[in-house]
């Protein structure tokens, strides 16, 4: 017999704002994420024959926060064109989707929907004034409802290397976040 529920996820979301220029943030988050040829990483993945192999794998194509991009979406495209949205309004946004399957697989061995939040999402939006908005969902926080201390603390690492890259990237040091 099917079924159907609804869960509702409350997620915390990391907002941060830097008096930096986009070009700056967006390389400054790329700098430190892995940027493979996807479809050939994928296809070696899916081609392993072990744990071992699978994780050395992963472990050459991250950056040193621990991911890699896996896409990215430059969402301006569509405002760009978009005959509603005034040119000299129009600006800069990039929807990274960046992950590490280790990881991942670390979380969903404990909880199947953790799988729902990784790879992270990290949107990058260019400001009137010249500076950056960055904003991430925390992978904790989604997955809090299912009180799994073994998927948290993943997750939990995980949200730490992603802010840390974020931080870094903008200029925000770690003691001016406000929750």
């Amino acid at each position: 017999m099917a079924n159907e529920h609804v869960l509702d996820i409350p997620v915390r979301r990391y907002v941060i704002e830097s008096e930096r220029s986009f070009p700056t943030v967006l390389g400054g988050i790329l700098g430190g994420i892995g940027q493979p040829d996807v479809t050939s990483l994928l296809a070696d993945l899916e081609a392993s024959t072990s744990y071992e192999q699978f994780s050395a794998l992963v472990r050459q194509a991250q950056g040193t926060a621990g991911l890699f991009r896996f896409w990215q979406l430059n969402l301006d495209v569509a405002l760009t064109l978009d005959p509603l949205v005034h040119r000299q309004t129009s600006r800069r946004l990039v929807r990274l989707i960046a992950g590490n399957p280790v990881t991942m697989g670390e979380m969903t061995r404990h909880v199947a929907d953790a799988g729902s939040y990784a790879p992270v999402t990290v949107l990058i939006e260019e400001l009137p004034d010249g500076g950056t908005r960055v904003a991430y969902d925390s992978v904790a926080s989604a997955i809090a409802p299912y009180h799994n201390a073994a998927a948290s603390t993943v997750a939990e690492h995980l949200d730490a290397e992603v802010l840390t890259l974020l931080r870094k990237a903008t200029g925000v040091p770690a003691s001016t976040t406000t929750a």
